[in-house]
């Protein structure tokens, strides 16, 4: 049930077995980012995490809920929603899974310790915020009552996310990612969010978004601009993902900017399938990851749709000015401002269960709460989770030291 005792041999063999067929170039890029800390390779090995949990009844017995699968604290940031509001949630959904709540909870847990360094944090701070966002996940599914996090209910170092993002506008957002050619923009091709496209899959893609707009209430609104290959994420860093550029509401200073990426299928499962945890059936990849983040998230990503690309399911979705990260480095040394975000992080993590609670096989949240009233599973969580740690910086040294 659990690789802590891997060889490196194994571990490498996971990883390549994992990336096989995969943009070389990005991938070579994945592997140099994979390398630089314990918590970016935790980005990068979601498959290599389950795989070494243990066998646990907090683990593998706790109640179902839809699970983002992949979560670590990089994971949560603002997006604008389809009532042009900007909201602080879960983004990113590639592995989700129906799976145990806890294991959302402990991979977010094992992110905040495996980031200590990055966090400028020691590793007992890294526990005390990790027990405390344990906590604030225990009270609010405790409050049994999904709630969600905008700008006037924001605190600490994520109300400083949403002053920032009131002070950032599209044009500033479109200038930064591209680069006018007299009336007309292109998409920067600066090797650290965009890398050139080859003029095959250059016509793929505008057939594609040809056929798109035909289906939508204003096609020239997607009528491409121009078209290069993505770098963005670690996790999934060489799958096939394009950027598109857009005329939008008018050039040169209302495009937009598309994303198109490959779906794959979720890293939870094998780990899922040895505990007999079935997923409920969807028509494709794509068509998974974006019914977990409507279920989950409190109000609809502005532009989100399951596609099919080149014969494989892709999520096509809008780049916004307003999607960004906090800033957690940024405590000054402050551990109550520190532990404030996890203790967001923790609650907004609950009132997604919440909210896809009694769904498509999720337990309900008189079931989640009953679970969260007790104490014991705390404890034994946040041990696991210091274990898995140790796990995860044991593998990052093998991978680190390998020739790969």
């Amino acid at each position: 049930m659990s690789n802590t005792k891997a060889s490196p041999e194994s571990i490498i063999q996971a990883i390549q077995a994992r990336d096989a067929g995969r943009d070389p170039e990005r991938l070579a890029i994945r592997y140099t980012k994979m390398r630089e800390s314990p918590f970016v390779f935790l980005r990068g090995a979601c498959h290599l995490f389950y795989a070494a949990l243990p066998a646990s009844p907090v683990l593998d017995q706790a109640p179902l809920a839809w699970c983002c699968g992949d979560l670590h604290f990089e994971n949560f940031g603002s997006y604008k929603a389809d009532n042009r509001l900007v909201y602080f949630d879960i983004n990113d959904f590639d592995e989700s899974a129906l799976a145990p709540c806890t294991w959302d909870l402990v991979r977010l847990l094992t992110s905040l310790q495996c980031g200590a360094e990055s966090l400028r944090a020691s590793e007992t701070e890294a526990v005390q915020v990790a027990a405390d966002c344990l906590s604030a996940y225990r009270d609010a599914l405790m409050r049994g009552k999904p709630l969600w996090v905008e700008a006037e209910t924001a605190s600490g170092l994520i109300a400083d996310l949403f002053v920032t993002l009131a002070e950032r506008k599209r044009p500033e957002f479109i200038n930064s990612r591209t680069e006018l050619k007299g009336d007309q923009r292109q998409i920067k091709l600066d090797g650290i969010k965009a890398l050139p496209i080859d003029k095959d899959e250059r016509k793929k893609v505008i057939a594609f978004m040809k056929d798109f707009a035909a289906s939508q209430p204003k096609p020239g609104f997607f009528k491409v601009l121009d078209v290069a290959r993505r770098i963005a994420g670690t996790g999934s860093l060489g799958v096939m993902r394009y950027v598109i550029l857009i005329e939008g509401k008018g050039s040169p200073d209302e495009n937009f900017l598309l994303d198109l990426k490959a779906s794959q299928a979720s890293s939870l499962l094998p780990r899922l399938q040895a505990i007999k945890v079935a997923q409920p059936p969807a028509t494709d990849e794509a068509s998974r990851i974006v019914g977990a983040q409507k279920r989950l998230q409190a109000v609809d990503h502005a532009f989100l749709h399951a596609v099919e690309f080149d014969g494989k399911p892709c999520v096509l979705k809008d780049l916004q000015p307003s999607e960004d990260k906090v800033a957690l480095g940024d405590w000054g040394k402050k551990i109550e401002r520190l532990s404030d975000a996890a203790r967001t992080m923790g609650s907004v993590l609950a009132w997604d269960h919440l909210r896809a609670s009694g769904r498509h096989g999720s337990a309900n949240a008189d079931e989640l709460g009953n679970f969260a009233s007790g104490e014991k599973w705390m404890h034994e969580l946040l041990g696991i989770s210091v274990e898995m740690t140790r796990i995860t910086r044991q593998q990052w040294e093998i991978f680190r030291d390998s020739p790969l």
